[in-house]
């Protein structure tokens, strides 16, 4: 696990029970009834964590709603869009499909597929790795790209949009946490 992996959830499991090639996810977050009401944790938060905690994940799910809906108009799925953005901001824009299953926490079969369709649709290709033959890289193609471009502009005005109540939450939830009030 690296730092930018969240820290409930441990990596795609290989077993069964994924759809498509969607992670399975080993560790869940505990429910209602196994939270132990003894635990300071749970008695420690007050009204600015939950508003902080709410508002982050309203702003979350309305840019992960807009998101939907911008990379269906453009003829992609919101993962296919995610992907794109991971072989971009990959070294030299080309990524081996192992690295961008742990990107897009996928099996690396879910990410083969999501490769092909990517591939189909004329948005990326595979291309030989040059220091290692037995490895292929992704790579996207110049209508990828444009696309990329495109979306990626639409992404970054639409979180412009949500700018105030994104930074209101997470000025909330760093105040809690420099008190000390979140252990």
């Amino acid at each position: 696990m690296t730092a930018t992996d969240p820290p409930a959830f441990s990596e795609p499991s290989r077993g069964k029970g994924t759809k498509r090639g969607r992670a399975k996810l080993e560790k869940t977050p505990p429910d209602a009834s196994s939270v132990d009401p003894s635990d300071e944790r749970s008695r420690s938060l007050d009204e600015n964590a939950y508003q902080g905690l709410a508002g982050f994940r309203h702003a979350l799910r309305r840019f992960l709603a807009f998101s939907e809906v911008a990379a269906s108009a453009a003829g992609v799925t919101s993962q296919q869009y995610q992907a794109m953005l991971a072989i971009r901001v990959h070294p030299d824009q080309a990524i081996m499909i192992k690295e961008l299953a742990r990107q897009m926490l996928l099996q690396p079969n879910g990410a083969v597929q999501l490769v092909d369709r990517l591939v189909g649709a004329g948005l990326a290709e595979r291309r030989q790795s040059s220091t290692d033959r037995r490895s292929v890289l992704v790579v996207m193609t110049d209508k990828g790209a444009a696309l990329l471009e495109r979306l990626a502009a639409d992404h970054l005005q639409e979180m412009s949009k949500h700018e105030p109540l994104l930074a209101e939450s997470l000025r909330r939830l760093r105040s809690m946490e420099r008190s000390g009030d979140t252990s």
